[in-house]
């Protein structure tokens, strides 16, 4: 009987779902499984992994018929412009289909902005992103900000904020990684990139381990910025303007560039930055 791509990874310790889902789109294009044992290799993979991924994939009727992915996503149901969070509501000022992105209000209080700011400022560090190559973390150009991370749950203002999220998008607090502060000075910016983690880099199959892919972004905005850090979506010519309290969520249900996700931070021209980023994992992040 045909299966899902969950219940496969389960029997090649070590995948993902969204690994054999990679696998499985690059076979339906032509490319050999020599090809793709080899490209997995390179990109990190153990050659054990990768000979048991595409060995699987390629047995007649192994795939169920795809179902819909199961994707976090906020109730707009009815055209409605407030959401429940458990614990207050929200405004709805902008939503979009293609990319999947609302933009939200009054998802944090002005307090709790201050709060949040005031626990992550101690434990601020030239931040860095996923070594491509090697693996690890590196301090990147193209990316100018400093930045921490909250373990999850670790204050009481981080608990009652994973609540909230994991309410308002419907996805399980433990499928998400730690809250990221990052604050932003003049000049600080980040080039424009995709949150994702491209399984073809050697650096992401360590990464892609502790939870698989990420599938989901919440930007959240801490403070007003006097002039420039915008969030960009070039390819929508979509800018938003940093506003205190309010939340830009998107998501990206396959790791390509047609998810139409590409976003930069727009370089800060005056004043600082202060923003606070939840990325949601297909499975329980560790």
């Amino acid at each position: 009987m045909p299966q899902s791509l969950e219940q496969l990874s389960a029997q090649v310790p070590g995948s993902t779902p969204a690994l054999l889902q990679w696998v499985q789109t690059q076979l339906a294009a032509g490319h050999s499984p020599a090809a793709l044992q080899h490209s997995l290799v390179t990109a990190g993979w153990s050659a054990p992994i990768a000979q048991a991924a595409t060995d699987l994939l390629l047995r007649p009727a192994a795939v169920a018929p795809s179902a819909p992915m199961e994707m976090p996503d906020l109730r707009l149901q009815d055209g409605c412009n407030a959401l429940d969070t458990g614990d207050r509501h929200v405004q709805v000022l902008l939503s979009m289909q293609r990319p999947r992105l609302v933009l939200l209000d009054q998802l944090l209080s002005p307090e709790e902005c201050a709060q949040l700011i005031a626990e992550a400022r101690p434990a601020m560090a030239r931040s860095r992103t996923v070594a491509k190559e090697a693996g690890g973390e590196e301090i990147n150009p193209d990316r100018t900000s400093d930045g921490m991370f909250f373990q999850r749950g670790q204050t009481p203002t981080v608990r009652a904020l994973e609540a909230r999220i994991a309410h308002l998008l419907q996805w399980p607090v433990e499928r998400g990684e730690g809250l990221q502060v990052l604050n932003y000075r003049p000049g600080a910016q980040y080039k424009p990139h995709h949150d994702y983690f491209n399984p073809q880099d050697p650096g992401s199959a360590p990464v892609l381990r502790r939870g698989g892919q990420r599938i989901a972004t919440l930007v959240i905005y801490l403070n007003t910025v006097s002039a420039g850090g915008c969030t960009y979506f070039p390819e929508s010519q979509l800018r938003i303007h940093p506003r205190p309290g309010q939340a830009v969520f998107f998501r990206y249900p396959r790791p390509e560039a047609q998810s139409l996700t590409l976003h930069a931070g727009d370089p800060v021209l005056q004043g600082e930055k202060w923003i606070a980023t939840k990325w949601l994992r297909e499975q329980a992040f560790a």
